[in-house]
């Protein structure tokens, strides 16, 4: 079994948005499970309309109080960082409980982890989305989008993240709705200061074609 985490550049670049996608287009019959344990800015009255009614929906499960608890234990009202909104509702999301419920549950062949914000978004008072990622030992899907300033952005997650030994399995360049230069030009920008990391373009609507960054999953994880 194998954990992916979902990270980005920054917050609002597409995390949940390909991770729906993804879920959508793994082989039938994957033993897969997708959680995103901490999100803020969640409205219980409309929870169909959140990250995590996404992510349920996409896996076909109901979005109901049971799927949302085993998706997202830890739900903040406010749309900020992680560590002010435990400030704001005097709540607390205990570090080793955050890593442990992240870990894959026996029978998992896939365990998708999304995180919350950028690489390095405060989780806590001391500790980083960063430190998360390299708590749990997880490979990273590390998406970013093509709004001005993302090629700066990118690159600083790419090195932090190296800068921990993180295994980077792909950048997802998720198409941004303004973006000053074509999402492919921004992508070959990305290229040649990245190495051979894989790079996939991902336009930004419901019907985009992720069977390549299928395949590079399927390669990389051995998903039948």
């Amino acid at each position: 079994m194998t954990t992916l985490f979902v990270t980005g550049s920054g917050t609002g670049v597409g995390k949940t948005f390909v991770c729906c996608r993804l879920l959508e287009t793994l082989p039938a019959g994957t033993a897969v499970r997708c959680v995103k344990p901490i999100v803020t800015g969640f409205d219980p009255e409309a929870p169909a309309e959140t990250d995590t009614g996404r992510l349920l929906t996409a896996r076909g499960l109901p979005i109901d109080a049971a799927g949302i608890d085993a998706t997202s234990p830890w739900r903040f009202r406010d749309p900020v960082s992680a560590d002010m909104a435990q400030a704001r509702e005097r709540l607390r999301v205990p570090f080793e409980e955050l890593v442990a419920f992240s870990r894959p549950p026996p029978g998992v062949a896939l365990n998708i982890v999304e995180g919350i914000g950028g690489v390095m978004a405060p989780i806590d008072s001391r500790r980083t989305v960063l430190d998360w990622i390299e708590a749990l030992e997880a490979k990273v899907l590390l998406v970013t989008g093509s709004y001005l300033g993302t090629l700066s952005h990118t690159l600083t997650a790419v090195d932090a993240l190296r800068g921990r030994n993180i295994t980077i399995i792909a950048i997802v360049l998720s198409q941004s709705p303004d973006e000053p230069a074509p999402t492919a030009e921004t992508a070959a920008s990305l290229g040649r200061f990245t190495g051979d990391l894989p790079i996939a373009v991902l336009p930004r609507i419901d019907s985009a074609d992720v069977a390549e960054l299928a395949t590079l999953l399927g390669r990389r994880f051995d998903l039948a």
